[in-house]
């Protein structure tokens, strides 16, 4: 996230819910979408459960054990599966 997103990194809020539903294999990357579009919507971002002792060299801005209430404009889901597939998604709130 550092190497495209510079310093702005730093105020990018990361979360994994992974951690609250395990691998769900080929169902995994839907997962993320529908937890990332409800961040969007509700404007709460779920918290990385049992992330208690991070490694200082992760510095960026972890969401860990409690979920955050903020304005989401845009939110990005990244899936990354066995065998090299990966895949990005980002989603933006719709404005009327």
């Amino acid at each position: 996230m550092k190497s495209v997103f510079k310093e702005s990194a730093y105020s990018l809020a990361v979360s994994s819910t992974k951690s609250m539903t395990g691998h769900l294999l080929g169902g995994a990357g839907g997962i993320e979408t529908v937890f990332t579009a409800l961040t969007i919507h509700e404007g709460i971002i779920p918290p990385t459960i049992n992330l208690d002792h991070p490694d200082p060299d992760c510095d960026l801005d972890y969401v860990p054990n409690t979920a955050r209430k903020t304005d989401v404009k845009f939110a990005m889901a990244n899936s990354f599966g066995f065998g090299g597939t990966n895949a990005a998604v980002i989603l933006g709130k719709y404005n009327e």
